[in-house]
């Protein structure tokens, strides 16, 4: 099994990462895998030199790495790790940090959204047992935040259980799981 690595993004990589392009150019290269500059301006309809210039600036923070195995000027791209985290505290104290960041929660959600809108276009093409295994639900519980963060881990060690069980399967699909938890009441409660 190939090792699933993250990274923690720190305030210099969220002001980086929170642009329209930047966003999707990381995205293209985790689901699909690396690719030329020019292959992703195809996909992303913008420019090779904008393609170019992004993806520079998400290499000098980290995110993604050139792949040596490029020629010439043609540099093939790959994202650095499989998916990134954040602790929102550690920007407390950097308002452009939390603003950037309020950006890029957004376009997640955004993006998010969009992915599902194209599954809800397809589903009924695909075949029934695929379509009645993916979806959407939904769920309350009442916990502490010591106890959100414990449903956090577990769910995190359930997608860890499954990440490649079905890895050389003939059947076997890539599906996104998102997981999404906000109070209902969005009433702060007391200090």
């Amino acid at each position: 099994m190939d090792e699933y690595t993250g990274v923690e993004l720190d305030a210099r990589a969220v002001k980086v990462l929170a642009h329209p392009l930047r966003s999707r150019l990381l995205g293209r290269l985790r689901v699909a895998g690396p690719a030329t500059a020019t292959e992703l301006a195809a996909l992303l309809d913008t420019n090779t030199g904008a393609t170019s210039y992004h993806l520079r600036a998400l290499e000098e923070v980290g995110l993604v790495v050139d792949t040596g195995e490029g020629t010439g000027r043609r540099r093939l791209w790959r994202a650095a790790s499989d998916f990134h985290s954040w602790v929102n505290s550690g920007f407390a104290d950097d308002e452009n940090a939390r603003t950037a960041l309020g950006w890029l929660q957004r376009d997640y959600v955004r993006q998010f959204a969009a992915r599902a809108e194209r599954w809800l276009d397809v589903s009924e093409s695909w075949p029934a047992e695929w379509v009645d295994a993916l979806g959407l639900s939904d769920s309350f519980v009442e916990v502490t935040p010591a106890q959100a963060v414990e449903l956090r881990d577990e769910l995190d060690a359930l997608l860890a259980r499954f990440r490649q069980a079905g890895a050389g399967h003939p059947d076997a699909r890539r599906i996104h799981v998102t997981v999404q938890s906000s109070p209902l009441d969005l009433t702060p409660p007391d200090a």
